[in-house]
C-alpha cells in the first residue's frame, strides 16, 4: 500500500521523537494513502513552520497487519469509540492511559482510520463544552465526507514503511 506525508521537508526514515504529542490517534507518524490530502498538509505546516511544502512516499508491507506482531487499531468510520479516541488522546489532562480508547502510552503500533478535520473540530468544540451530547455528536459526523490516516506509534511499526520518493 502506498501512503504519503505532508510536511515542510523530505523525510526517508521516521522519528517518533520529532512527532507532536496529542493529535488524533496519539503521538505517532501520521500518512494518508490520499496524495492530495499530503500535498494539503505539506502546505499548511510550511505556511506555519516555514520551510517548503515536500510530500514523502513510503510503502507498507501490508505483513504489518498479517504476522499478527503488532497491536493495530481501525476504525472504518466515524463512531463513538473513534470519537472518544480522537477527544481522549487530544486531551492533555487526559490521564486514564489504561483505557482502551487513548493512546498516550502509544499501547498501539498502527492506527488507521478518519481525519478529525477542521469541519470536524468545531462538533469536538460543541461536545466539549456540553452543548451536545456523545450521540448527536456521532450522528453529526455521518454525514460528513472524511478522510483515512495512518499513524505508526513504534518503532516496530515503523518497520514495515519503505521510502520510496522523497
Amino acid at each position: 500500500m502506498k501512503l504519503f506525508h505532508g510536511s515542510n521537508t523530505a523525510i526517508s526514515k521516521a522519528d517518533l521523537s520529532m512527532c507532536r504529542p496529542y493529535k488524533d490517534f496519539g503521538q505517532g507518524f501520521y500518512l494518508t494513502d490520499i496524495r492530495e490530502q499530503a500535498e494539503q498538509m505539506a502546505k499548511r505546516v510550511s505556511r506555519l513552520y516555514g520551510g517548503s511544502p515536500c510530500v514523502s512516499v513510503f510503502v507498507l508491507d501490508e505483513a504489518a497487519f498479517s504476522e499478527n506482531t503488532l497491536k493495530i487499531l481501525s476504525f472504518d468510520k466515524p463512531s463513538r469509540d473513534w470519537a472518544l479516541f480522537v477527544i481522549n488522546n487530544r486531551n492533555k489532562k487526559f490521564m486514564d492511559i489504561d483505557d482502551s480508547l487513548c493512546n498516550h502510552d502509544n499501547k498501539y503500533d498502527i492506527v488507521s482510520g478518519p481525519v478529525a478535520n477542521d469541519d470536524i473540530a468545531l462538533l469536538f468544540r460543541t461536545f466539549s463544552s456540553g452543548l451536545i451530547d456523545l450521540d448527536t455528536l456521532v450522528s453529526g459526523l455521518e454525514y460528513k465526507q472524511l478522510t483515512t490516516q495512518f499513524s505508526f506509534h513504534s518503532e516496530q511499526a515503523l518497520a514495515f514503511l519503505r521510502a520510496v520518493e522523497v
